[in-house]
């Protein structure tokens, strides 16, 4: 795609885009087209106008999402604060952009009174990564407080989707190909402030001695398989430390995935598959990514560098 094919934008549209700076890992290839929309009638008129065969994806904060070192073709989304607003719309019940995050949410929450939504406060992203994928944390997830929820499609045309017609499973929604969440109503329980700060707090200082959240990190790589922990199947298999290249396996929480600082996209990617491939041998079950990888490959990881350290 060259400028003279693609829509006009009141926003921010940026050729060969470095994506590594907006992603948590801090690796990868670039876009081949950043959009920044400047409003919701500026996403639905460059979508509508952009050519169908043209692939788009959206990003929030980057936080579980592996940029391969390739790049990513097409065009890649990215809300701004035209869509990180969040306030109370109805009887505990708050509307939120889709560029708003978690905490940003559960905050706006406790001032509110509405308790309930004090495990978004744990998730690293955005409103519309949780509703695409149906984030959870802490016994809670995005299909339980989601009442509904505002998707451009493909084509631009903005729609409402009530939570049922997402037919959500584990960490899956069934949202089209290229949509793009803009924003969601989620409904809590009454509760007093206090209690949901506390609540806040409980699951941040459980965060902080679990996981690694000082670190270039994806959030949690492996999605639990039915009865069983990723991070202990991990473990079992040996993979504590493990690393490739400038990866490793977390040692604090082996579900997670470090970039040590010179790792690449390909030696992330490469140690996820070989620790599925220790685990598959150990105990037979099949690992799942939750992490999203996107994009296309430079080159194959070098699977000779992997170390136990």
């Amino acid at each position: 795609m060259n400028t003279a094919t693609l829509p006009k934008v009141a926003g921010k549209l940026t050729a060969n885009a470095p994506l590594a700076p907006l992603v948590w890992f801090k690796s990868g290839g670039a876009a081949e087209w950043l959009f920044e929309p400047k409003d919701l009638a500026d996403l639905q008129h460059f979508l509508a106008d952009l050519g169908p065969a043209a692939p788009v994806m959206a990003l929030g904060l980057g936080s579980n999402l592996i940029v391969r070192d390739g790049g990513v073709p097409g065009v890649v989304v990215r809300l701004g604060k035209a869509f990180a607003k969040v306030t109370r719309c109805a009887d505990l019940t708050l509307d939120c952009g889709a560029g708003a995050s978690g905490i940003l949410v559960s905050s706006t929450a406790r001032d509110q009174g509405i308790a309930g939504l004090e495990f978004l406060r744990s998730i690293p992203g955005t409103v519309g990564g949780f509703v695409r994928m149906n984030g959870g944390a802490y016994g809670g997830e995005v299909k339980d407080i989601l009442v509904d929820c505002d998707v451009v499609l493909r084509d631009g045309t903005l729609v409402t989707l009530s939570t049922p017609e997402l037919h959500y499973t584990y960490r899956h929604s069934d949202l089209p190909e290229g949509a793009i969440v803009v924003g969601a109503r989620f409904k809590g329980q009454p509760g007093e402030p206090a209690a949901i700060q506390a609540e806040m707090d409980r699951i941040a200082a459980s965060r902080e001695a679990s996981q690694p959240l000082r670190s270039k990190t994806g959030g949690s790589t492996f999605k639990n398989p039915e009865g069983h922990k990723a991070w202990q199947l991990v473990d079992e298999a040996g993979c504590r430390g493990l690393t490739l290249g400038g990866a490793q396996v977390s040692e604090k929480h082996t579900n997670f995935l470090l970039n040590l600082g010179t790792a690449t996209s390909a030696d992330i990617e490469g140690l996820g598959d070989e620790v599925r491939g220790r685990v598959k041998e150990t105990s037979g079950v099949d690992l799942e990514w939750e992490i999203q990888r996107v994009g296309t490959c430079a080159r194959a990881p070098d699977k000779e560098r992997v170390e136990k350290k």
